[in-house]
């Protein structure tokens, strides 16, 4: 395959035909635009292909829907999922919704990398060995008051009582 085409990685048989990028950007509405990178960042943040369309000028979304799939466009809007769930996030205050839905956005976002890969977060504690290894002193003011050591809490990753903060006197 020559330099200037791009297979698309697609089982859609019109995405699977080569892509010839000398005859795409001779065609292209968006390689031709004076605000190309603009529109190819904003697609690849995920904002609305129509919108896009719109705000620059162009016939339709479906220039964009193009331009993206012979560029490449779709695999960096992919990796970028946490720019969608940020647009979501960032709304909620601005309309109407649920709180659980809020809730599994926040979620959902916690759980994707810098790179864009879901990563399922566990830690598991054993509080057995953590109380093995206090002091004597450690374990009677546990007894006496229920305090534990600062190395405990910042072992444990202990969420502090509202308005103080881990450590703090």
């Amino acid at each position: 395959m020559m330099d200037n085409q791009i297979k698309p990685n697609s089982n859609n048989r019109r995405a699977r035909k080569t892509i010839s990028l000398g005859r795409h950007r001779a065609n292209c509405t968006v390689c031709a635009h004076e605000k190309r990178e603009e529109i190819e960042a904003e697609f690849i943040t995920w904002r609305s292909p129509a919108l896009i369309a719109t705000d620059y000028g162009l016939a339709d979304r479906m220039n964009i829907y193009r331009h993206a799939r012979a560029l490449g466009l779709f695999a960096k809007r992919e990796r970028n999922v946490r720019a969608a769930l940020e647009r979501i996030i960032e709304k909620a205050g601005d309309v109407e919704v649920t709180a659980s839905a809020a809730v599994a956005a926040i979620q959902a976002y916690a759980k994707i990398n810098a790179q864009g890969q879901w990563i399922e977060r566990s830690e598991h504690v054993n509080l057995n060995e953590l109380f093995e290894r206090m002091t004597q002193t450690e374990l009677e003011a546990y007894a006496r008051n229920g305090t534990l050591p600062d190395w405990f809490t910042q072992t444990v990753g202990v969420t502090p009582p509202q308005g103080q903060e881990v450590g703090s006197d």
